[in-house]
């Protein structure tokens, strides 16, 4: 048998474990340890488990965070106060021409005004229905622009159809709480060469565009006046006079038709007209035979089988047409008359029309010339002539547009409805370009800066008002139903990483300089507490541009937004950057370094510090990296080639690329309809690889542009040089965008976009050149009197080849053909193309 244990009794030790033999007290604690580990375990995994959930909802509440701070507007005051347009605060500009889209049409200052407009018809022509209203390219008319306009009180347009012309003439007096009063006066001529007099529908109509109401008056089956009621302007009343022949109060043989119908939206007006129209009217003048002419009926709306009517939440408004059918010469009257003027003299018609408006002619041509000089300078009456059309143009082309911008992020997953907001600003081009751009609004107010400075500070206002928390402004504004009619799609999104050059610094200076030099003018009293109004919005867009378009080194700027399919772009466009399909990296990089941004910033931040300065704020800190970007040694660093011999920007990039036809397989057998169209892609020969993009023109020439180089610096020499190399930039015409010793020169960039930064002539910077070269002339260095001779040499070769293509096609152009000079691209473009006039008076 075994070892039996002996039992212990009471009061009996323990006998000692064998020597192997292990406690059992550890037994337990050994257990115990597993367990304390498991539950450790177990809460790391509960509290990873809640952790994961807290960083979960916080990405979620920081993510809804971040997507909606691109529609949360900036929190410091407004520039401009609520009412700042309103006819109390603002009488003298509360209604206008501010319906640039349209070849005439006034409307006031308020989101939701009352509108008036005309259109037009040729009756009995080869066409069958030739509505005028919209200004539109197709419309190939000879010519149509303001040639006198003070931006206040009064404007004269010429109208050139095929075998007439229509004079547009309107005055405004003031008086009343609601703006005053207003006449038209519509006058129209036959060509000499038209074989017969034409005869001409005119269209005269008000819209309420949702607010307020409108009342027909008739006499004698003839529409005599319309009275209207809203909360801007009161009661009103307007009254369409008889036409007459001339200046002569012989009343004309007329035909008269109406409409009385409801609009859902302004942008519907045309189309509303022309499903009204019918041929059942009779034209029967006294001397002259019956015809049938297409006049106003009733609206019938267009209606297509199966296609339910789209749910449409606006509310629609009362829309009148007053039709006028007669038989040129003639002259017409519409005068607007506001009921709470109540001490009016007289009716502004008729007489009392003329009188003021050559009153208004006479104090016009005065300011022109006090303001400009171009009579001094000996420059012909022609010339004079045109260069007032293109600055009554630009003022004939400030449009005030309420609605809301359609916005994305990148923490969006759908585009975001940006708050409503207004926008006083000029246009590009009434036909192409009929909304606010925030570049090329930089170039409108340099010249409009001279004539009117309050209209740039309320411009300027306008813009900066629409800024957000970011510090991010649209740069294109598509605000309202007429607006967003006139753009594609896939331009009406815009995204909040995307810049624009900030050239509203550029009318800073100017309004600084005013200041500076003359505190005490009337022109410049404003200027100083609209600086203060603006500083904390234009700090806030500054330090925007400052930190989401710099680049991977210190000190360096790239344009984001560049086009990402490049498999079917001979060169990415950049957009941002306002010159489109210009050469950049033909890989597009997060270590590009682009130039002309720099240069931007070099300008921003110095006029930052100025600013900063005059107010009594911080300037140091602007001063600092207006320093360190204005340091010639950095720009050579980053910017110039050695092997070019020129600025260039830098990235990844290969010159071996080339448009070819796509490859498309089609089995044997197969119909070929089948499968897809050959497109044009892009083919790379060679990799690319990180250096300097080899391509001159505009984007070399920035140093110089914005004044940045040192006076005696030798790249200067390299610029100038090479500026006036006619194998490279220079023509008879101005400068061409891109080299034409380039290989990009005049390439189309797709199968369907021609090329449009790679070799036209664009006024904007060809203006900034001649200030440049003005700039250089007038500082001491080695090639000053280079400078000088290109200057006179440009400016003469600018200034006469728009005005001899304004006299040959009655338009100012978008851009210029580097052959022949010849205007090209949308026109009237009488935006930046303008600043042909501040380059006659030489002033810079």
């Amino acid at each position: 048998m075994g070892k039996q244990r002996k039992r212990v009794g009471a009061g009996e030790s323990a006998p000692l474990p064998w020597k192997d033999e292990k406690p059992t007290v550890l037994h337990r604690k050994e257990k115990k340890k597993k367990v304390d580990i498991g539950k450790v375990f177990i809460n790391i995994s509960i509290g990873l488990c809640i952790f994961s959930l807290i960083w979960f909802f916080y990405a979620l509440y920081m993510r809804s965070t971040l997507a909606k701070r691109v529609v949360t507007l900036h929190p410091s005051p407004r520039v401009l106060d609520a009412n700042s347009t309103s006819a109390e605060v603002s009488p003298e500009r509360f209604w206008g021409s501010y319906r640039p889209q349209v070849y005439f049409g006034m409307k006031t200052r308020s989101p939701r005004s009352t509108v008036t407009g005309l259109m037009w018809m040729r009756q009995f022509s080869d066409m069958d229905v030739n509505l005028r209203h919209t200004c539109e390219q197709g419309d190939r008319l000879p010519g149509y622009g303001w040639l006198m306009h003070d931006g206040l009180s009064f404007g004269v347009q010429e109208i050139r159809d095929i075998d007439f012309t229509l004079t547009t003439e309107f005055v405004k007096r003031a008086g009343g709480d609601h703006g005053g009063d207003w006449t038209w006066r519509i006058t129209a001529n036959q060509h000499s060469s038209a074989p017969q007099a034409p005869v001409i529908s005119l269209m005269f109509y008000a819209a309420a565009d949702t607010q307020g109401s409108l009342e027909t008056h008739i006499e004698k089956s003839r529409l005599s006046s319309i009275t209207g009621f809203s909360e801007e302007l009161g009661n009103y009343k307007i009254t369409f006079r008889k036409p007459v022949t001339g200046e002569s109060s012989s009343v004309k043989y007329a035909s008269y038709n109406y409409l009385q119908t409801v609009s859902p939206g302004l942008e519907k007006l045309t189309d509303i007209v022309k499903n009204s129209l019918n041929r059942r009217f009779i034209y029967n003048p006294p001397s002259g035979e019956k015809r049938h002419y297409i006049g106003l009926d009733s609206y019938k709306p267009p209606h297509h089988q199966h296609q339910q009517k789209p749910t449409d939440t606006r509310k629609e408004s009362d829309f009148v047409v007053h039709q006028v059918t007669i038989q040129t010469p003639f002259q017409f009257e519409v005068l607007f008359e506001s009921e709470s003027f109540h001490n009016r003299p007289n009716q502004l018609v008729g007489a009392t029309m003329t009188d003021e408006l050559e009153n208004r002619k006479d104090a016009f041509n005065a300011k022109f010339e006090k303001t400009f000089g171009l009579e001094s300078k000996d420059f012909s009456q022609a010339q004079v002539k045109f260069s007032k059309a293109a600055l009554s143009n630009m003022l004939g082309g400030m449009g005030y547009f309420y609605g809301q911008s359609v916005v994305q992020s990148h923490y969006n997953e759908y585009p975001l409805l940006y708050p409503d907001g207004s926008l006083f600003t000029a246009v590009p081009s009434r036909s192409f370009f009929p909304r606010g751009f925030l570049w090329d609004e930089g170039f409108h107010q340099l010249l409009l800066s001279k004539w009117d400075p309050q209209v740039s500070r309320e411009s300027i206002s306008h813009w900066l008002d629409l800024i957000n928390i970011e510090g991010w402004i649209p740069r294109e504004q598509i605000l309202g139903d007429e607006a967003r009619s006139k753009v594609p799609a896939e331009f009406v999104v815009q995204r909040n990483e995307n810049a624009n050059p900030p050239t509203l610094f550029l009318v800073l200076q100017e309004l600084i300089e005013q200041f500076s030099s003359n505190p005490d003018a009337v022109s410049s009293q404003q200027t100083f507490p609209f600086l203060q109004r603006l500083y904390p919005r234009l700090k806030t867009w500054f330090e925007w541009y400052n930190t989401t378009q710099s680049g991977l080194l210190p000190n360096s700027y790239r344009w984001r937004g560049r086009d990402k399919d490049t498999n079917l772009f001979l060169n990415p466009k950049t957009l941002t950057s306002g010159l489109d399909d210009y050469p950049r990296a033909s890989h597009p990089s997060a270590d590009e370094r682009h130039v002309d941004l720099h240069c931007w910033m070099a300008l921003a931040s110095g006029i930052m510090a100025s600013i900063a300065q005059l107010l009594g704020e911080p300037h140091q800190e602007f001063e600092r990296t207006h320093r360190v970007l204005s340091d010639n040694s950095l720009l050579d660093e980053y910017y110039w080639s050695e092997q070019l011999r020129a600025f260039s920007d830098y990235g990844n990039h290969t010159q071996a690329v080339s448009l070819q036809q796509e490859k498309i397989y089609v089995p044997p057998g197969q119909p070929r309809h089948q499968f897809p169209v050959a497109r044009l892609v892009r083919s790379v020969r060679r990799a690319p690889k990180p250096q300097y993009v080899n391509a001159f023109g505009y984007v070399s020439l920035f140093p110089f542009l914005l004044h940045i180089l040192e006076p005696n610096s030798p790249q200067l020499e390299h610029i100038l040089r090479d500026m006036r190399d006619s194998d490279k930039l220079w023509t008879p015409y101005g400068l061409r965008s891109l080299s034409r010793a380039d290989p990009m020169y005049m390439k189309r960039n797709t199968e369907h976009d021609a090329p449009y930064w790679r070799g036209p002539i664009w006024i904007n910077i060809n203006y900034l050149t001649v200030r440049a070269l003005h700039h250089y002339s007038n500082q001491e260095g080695p090639y000053q009197e280079k400078a000088a001779v290109l200057y006179q040499e440009l400016r003469t070769n600018i200034i006469n080849n728009v005005y001899r293509q304004y006299a040959e096609t009655g338009y100012i152009w978008e851009q210029y053909n580097d052959g022949t000079g010849r205007g090209q691209g949308s026109h009237p473009f009488t935006g930046w193309s303008a600043l042909t006039v501040l380059m006659m008076a030489e002033q810079y």
